[in-house]
């Protein structure tokens, strides 16, 4: 894969985005009431920030504000989109790490929500997440045009619902045998829900927003579901591969539960193949956009190399 966007330029990329969506989601959970709602309980306020802030690469809402540069779209509508992302996607890690789930106790080197305050504080917290991220892909200052709000509400909606991110964590579970027999998994049909559905969202949401052509929305959506599935076979890699200081979290989890993931079906070896065969997906989809396209094409390549 070759791009224009050098490592460190895309690094700073990355991290400046990575601030602007710290500052917003600050913004978002600050304890100042919106209209319409009548208090925000200070223990549920702090077990959000808890779990939102201070950490975290933020690839899904860069994905966001780097689809919507494509098209020229505003970074201020495209950074409100990527938070409302942030806030799902965080809310499913609360409610992953729980007891009932995969009973984790780090999440990037933190104790995991439940651990730090308590179950019940822990599903409310990422209840709220969930929510307030509906809250502000509605919002005006999102896009003028209320149907393309329209559009974002519902393939977010979709994203992360029973057809995407909740429903590959159901086929997770059955997988390892939660709910009696263990079920056969088809891995790549499971990931692209569980993890997949959210970051193809990211980068979808900027053809949305761009109000991209057919052919556009097309390339990115292809794009997105190479960029995911390649960094799910990156993270079942880091799983077996990585170093537990560096993720900030344990590894070898997935072992331990029992799980089938790519590295189990394709070895490791096979793995890394796979991913340079979807690194080669991600660059061909994006040959319409150009030198445009060169921001994602780095994003790939980031995803498939990264140590945590």
């Amino acid at each position: 894969m070759t791009t224009g966007t050098s490592p460190q330029d895309f690094a700073k990329r990355l991290d400046k985005t990575a601030e602007d969506t710290e500052a917003l989601l600050a913004s978002l959970l600050s304890d100042t009431l919106l209209p319409d709602e009548i208090a925000r309980p200070r223990r549920v306020m702090e077990a959000m920030r808890y779990s939102s802030l201070g950490g975290g690469k933020r690839l899904r809402p860069f994905l966001v504000v780097e689809s919507s540069t494509v098209f020229g779209v505003a970074r201020e509508a495209a950074l409100l989109a990527g938070a409302a992302l942030e806030c799902i996607h965080c809310y499913s890690l609360i409610h992953d790490d729980l007891p009932a789930m995969d009973n984790s106790e780090l999440r990037r080197g933190r104790p995991t929500l439940h651990k730090k305050y308590d179950d019940a504080t822990a599903i409310l917290a990422g209840d709220g997440l969930l929510t307030l991220a509906f809250d502000i892909i509605t919002r005006d200052e999102i896009h003028s045009d209320p149907t393309v709000r329209l559009l974002l509400t519902r393939a977010l909606a979709r994203a992360s619902g029973i057809g995407g991110m909740v429903g590959g964590q159901m086929l997770d579970l059955a997988g390892e045998g939660r709910f009696g027999d263990r079920e056969p998994v088809d891995v790549a049909r499971l990931q692209q829900m569980k993890t997949g559905a959210l970051l193809r969202y990211g980068c979808i949401a900027g053809a949305i927003l761009g109000q991209a052509t057919t052919q556009e929305y097309q390339a990115l959506d292809d794009y997105g579901r190479a960029l995911g599935e390649a960094f799910q076979i990156a993270d079942d890699l880091l799983d077996v591969e990585g170093d537990a200081a560096a993720l900030g979290k344990q590894t070898g989890q997935d072992a331990a539960l029992g799980k089938t993931t790519f590295v189990t079906q394709l070895g490791i070896a096979g793995a890394k193949q796979r991913v340079s065969d979807l690194l080669g997906k991600a660059d061909a989809a994006l040959s319409i956009f150009g030198a445009r396209g060169d921001v994602l094409r780095a994003a790939a390549r980031f995803v498939a190399e990264r140590k945590n």
